[in-house]
């Protein structure tokens, strides 16, 4: 059985969040996050808090479509716990380009993300 690591639900999407989301990249940040953040970010409140790391092969569930995750950078999972602060990139990269990274398959088509909509991390094991 596949443990749900991380839950959390998108409350808001910043204006300029749709410009990252069109490039690949996805910025989480929690309800608390200062006002210059907002403006690119998927604002969103934690149904659980991090069980556990996320690491390579865990799945991340963006509402009905799962993704493998490749690969994590060293503060991402740090991050996640204290702030609620992700970055998702679409990439395909397996080493990660930034210290906060989560880094996904390559896809045209990313998940549309709206507002109630439910994202969680999966352990692969």
């Amino acid at each position: 059985m596949n443990s749900v690591k991380y839950e959390t639900k998108v409350k808001q999407i910043g204006p300029l969040a749709q410009d990252f989301m069109d490039a690949g990249i996805l910025v989480f940040f929690g309800m608390n996050a200062p006002e210059e953040l907002t403006e690119f970010a998927i604002l969103h409140e934690p149904i659980t808090q991090l069980h556990q790391p996320v690491e390579a092969g865990d799945s991340l569930i963006v509402g009905d479509t799962s993704i493998q995750v490749l690969c994590v950078g060293e503060v991402a999972n740090e991050n996640l716990a204290n702030l609620g602060h992700f970055v998702v990139k679409f990439n395909g990269f397996t080493e990660p380009e930034m210290p906060g990274d989560i880094s996904v398959p390559l896809q045209d088509n990313l998940p549309n993300i709206e507002p109630g909509m439910v994202v969680k991390f999966i352990g692969g094991n």
